[in-house]
């Protein structure tokens, strides 16, 4: 297959800096060429991590309720806490009544907090991630804001941030309907949150089993019997799905089944957001094909270019100047190509002073065995100003007389 590229997300600018570079490579065609999955669920994107190339698109844009899914964001805003020094993953968070299990809304998950236990904000995410604790949703949002409803707004100041435009909260926990989102903003967050804090899907969120209370979690009048519960991870296909590491599962009768996964093979990571299964059966079978489709048709490339050599540049103050070529070269490529790569250079000539710094002198042109694969631009890497009279007429000369050889 060959042509231009796949198509990219188009939310801001920012999410996308490290691939803009550079014509396009597959076209719609090429790649729609390619058969699809048949996806039950109501919604389903598919992107490659690295890039944000979307992949696949059933109903992207419908407007959905995450459920638990907004947890993802609770954590994201705990872990910048964390980050920015204003809170330690080891420290005891308090429990307001309101964080108790007794106090959540009916059917809930939960964690099971209770009046008088002794918890850590790092056991509080795990609470989260693992048995997707709403009560542990409201402690962390009381440990950071003064309400539950001043923490949503925080959550919707990222959500602008991040440039996700429907995406709103009213709680932390994802039991509301009136959370909304879409998965195509959804797998952008995903990918944002996994560049900040790639450590969860080590440290929460392809942790198999979580327990608690134990012993330490209580008064020591009520450490003789912890009545310590385990529970599993929601997100079963960490166990059927080579390569799944996380993410976040969630459910709510107004949204049905959904879920946010993400799996690595081979130095290519895809993040696929679902929502909207009528039966967890169906939306585990939903993220198998959508992740076995992915890992047989596309890859991440990430080539390294050869060493570029200075290039003449005539009535400058400098003869020659440095070239630069992007410094992050990855792409999402079908999975044939990317094999016995070399790269040639196409250099405008002749290169004439004055030069600013940036300005485009070429491209990077990568080829495989196949044809073309992809190109990057060349910039200067520093500006060469323009040389004196005798150095622009003496070059000029040379020039004429260049160009009659040349004909």
């Amino acid at each position: 297959m060959s042509g231009e590229s796949l198509p990219y997300i188009g939310m801001k600018d920012y999410f996308f800096s490290i691939i803009i570079f550079g014509s396009v490579l597959f076209s719609l065609a090429a790649q729609d060429a390619i058969p699809k999955p048949s996806i039950s669920s109501q919604a389903a994107v598919l992107i490659d991590a690295a890039t944000g190339t979307l992949l696949f698109d059933k109903n992207g844009d419908n407007v959905i309720p995450p459920a638990s899914l907004a947890k993802l964001m609770t954590i994201h805003i705990a872990l910048n806490e964390v980050a920015e020094g204003n809170a330690s993953l080891d420290e005891v968070v308090g429990l307001p009544r309101q964080s108790w299990a007794i106090n959540q809304p009916p059917r809930s998950s939960l964690m099971y907090l209770a009046s008088g236990h002794i918890v850590t904000l790092r056991e509080l995410l795990l609470g989260l991630a693992i048995p997707s604790g709403n009560d542990a949703a409201v402690a962390v949002a009381l440990r950071f804001a003064p309400t539950v409803e001043a923490f949503a707004e925080r959550m919707n100041q990222e959500a602008q941030w991040f440039g996700l435009s429907t995406t709103h909260f009213v709680e932390p926990s994802g039991v509301s309907e009136y959370n909304l989102t879409t998965a195509k903003e959804f797998v952008l967050f995903c990918q944002e949150y996994l560049k900040l804090h790639p450590e969860t899907l080590r440290d929460y969120h392809s942790v198999r089993d979580f327990a608690y209370p134990k012993t330490e979690n209580l008064a020591p009048v009520y450490r003789g019997r912890p009545n310590t519960i385990i529970r599993h991870n929601n997100n079963t296909l960490l166990e059927t799905f080579e390569g799944v590491d996380g993410l976040k599962t969630g459910y709510i009768d107004e949204s049905g089944y959904n879920i946010a996964i993400t799996a690595e093979r081979e130095q290519t990571r895809f993040i696929a957001v679902i929502l909207g299964a009528t039966a967890l059966r169906l939306r585990d079978e939903d993220g198998r094909k959508l992740l076995a489709w992915g890992f047989e048709h596309f890859k991440t490339l990430r080539p390294v270019p050869e060493p570029l050599p200075p290039i003449q540049v005539w009535k400058g103050k400098e003869d020659t100047a440095e070239l630069s070529a992007p410094t992050l070269l990855e792409f999402t490529a079908f999975t044939e190509r990317g094999k016995y790569l070399r790269w040639e250079t196409e250099l405008a000539d002749p290169v004439i002073a004055p030069l600013p710094a940036g300005s485009k002198i070429g491209e990077l042109v990568l080829y495989d065995d196949i044809g073309e694969l992809r190109r990057f631009p060349l910039l200067a890497s520093s500006e060469i100003e323009q040389g004196g009279f005798f150095k622009r007429l003496w070059d000029t000369i040379r020039l004429f007389f260049r160009s009659l050889k040349a004909g």
